[in-house]
């Protein structure tokens, strides 16, 4: 029994294949290995190249977005302007209501909004 569990250790253990292997052999395998270690870091590289690119593709993207918001916070102020609304109101034939003119609306039974005071 003693010799049998002794020959299933032995089978257990395959000896390394680098040690049966003859020079050429050895070479060989050591430039697949190398060139494999080269093709993997080389892959490595063009994908953080790739992710370099869009990264500096969104980096411009953002800044032209952050100079059209920029625009039209520009614009938005402009047209909010009473300059602004005063002389596109007098080329649309518009002009200041005249106190004296104004004839005010009663409507019977209408409830004040609380709150609120009347002129």
């Amino acid at each position: 029994m003693q010799r049998f569990a002794h020959s299933l250790r032995k089978d257990r253990q395959l000896p390394p294949l680098f040690l049966n292997m003859g020079p050429v052999a050895l070479c060989v395998t050591s430039v697949v290995l190398i060139c494999l270690m080269a093709v993997l870091y080389l892959s490595q590289v063009g994908q953080a190249v790739d992710a370099n690119r869009e990264l500096e593709r969104i980096r411009q993207e953002q800044s032209s977005y952050t100079q059209q918001n920029q625009d039209l916070i520009e614009q938005l102020a402009e047209e909010q302007s009473p300059a602004y609304i005063v002389k596109h109101a007098q080329q649309q034939g518009l002009q200041p209501a005249d106190p004296k003119n104004v004839h005010p609306i009663v409507i019977p039974n209408l409830q004040p909004i609380p709150g609120q005071s009347r002129p």
